[in-house]
Formats: C-alpha cells, structure tokens, sequence
C-alpha cells in the first residue's frame, strides 16, 4: 500500500509521486486509484490499487541506487546480438522487467548502437521510451531535473565510448 506523496515506477511508463488516492466508476466497475503524477511531460496516470501488484508497481530507487545505474554508464558496451528481431525481444523483456540496472543497460547498449550504426524505426522508438523511463525514476532519485539528467547521461556515454 503506498501514500500520497510516495515516489513510485510504473514499469513501461516511467516514475512519478502519488497525488491523489481516488474512487472511479470505470465502465460499471467502482475501485480506488492512486493518481500519480509523472515529471516528465507533464502526465497523469490512475493506476488500479487492486493491481499494483500484478503491474510491479515499486518504489523509485534511493540515491545510492541511482548512482549504481548511472555508473551502468561509466561501464563500457555490453555484448548485444547483432540480430535485430532477437535483440529488439531481449531488449523489450528488460524494458517489461521494470529493474532500472536493466533499463539503464537497454539505453546504454542503444546509444552505442545508435553511434556506430544507426538504429531502425523500431529501436530508436524503443530507445526514447527506455530513456524517458530512465530519465524519469533518476529525476525523482537524484532530485534533479530533466534536463540535469539529460545531460548528465549523455555526458557519461561520450566519455565513455569505445
């Protein structure tokens, strides 16, 4: 059970603080919600309380925490395949996985691809979905803003390339 005021992850959508605990009537069907406010874009979401569980809704990661994703950064490339199919799926499982180390590992990995061959249609929406999940949970960790975040993971990733 989480609180008003509660930093929580919503996985595939991103971090934000719980604002308000409602009762909606959705399609004949009456139940709680948390409305979490997310720090990017500006966005409302109403997440079922009945199913926080089931949708691995967490809590945003501490700072110590959040200094070990950015430090996913410092680390160099990791072995991607040189698939597309299987790489966009193994991607898209860490992405679902709603772990930050694996997120942060999808946007890492895409960046260098994006540098040294480009990225498809595909892959770049992908990496702009896992970069706003990313930039949003350190936003709320790190108590930073978006663009301090931006910059300082795309600082990291030029520093670091091999």
């Amino acid at each position: 059970m989480y609180n008003i005021g509660d930093k929580i992850v919503y996985p595939m959508h991103g971090a934000g603080v719980i604002e308000s605990i409602e009762e909606k009537e959705i399609l004949g069907n009456r139940q709680k919600y948390y409305i979490m406010k997310m720090p990017i874009g500006d966005m409302k979401v109403m997440i079922p309380m009945a199913s926080v569980q089931e949708i691995g809704i967490r809590q945003v990661i501490n700072q110590q925490e959040a200094e070990g994703v950015i430090d996913i950064f410092k680390s160099g490339k990791t072995d991607m395949s040189s698939n597309w199919n299987k790489r966009y799926r193994e991607n898209m499982v860490k992405i679902k996985s709603g772990n930050i180390y694996e997120v942060a590992d999808v946007v890492k990995n895409l960046m260098y691809r994006d540098k040294e061959k480009g990225l498809s249609t595909g892959e770049r929406k992908m990496l702009n979905n896992a970069r706003q999940i990313l930039v949003s949970e350190l936003v709320l960790a790190k108590n930073m803003r978006q663009n301090e975040v931006e910059s300082l993971l795309e600082n990291l990733f030029c520093h670091t390339k091999n």
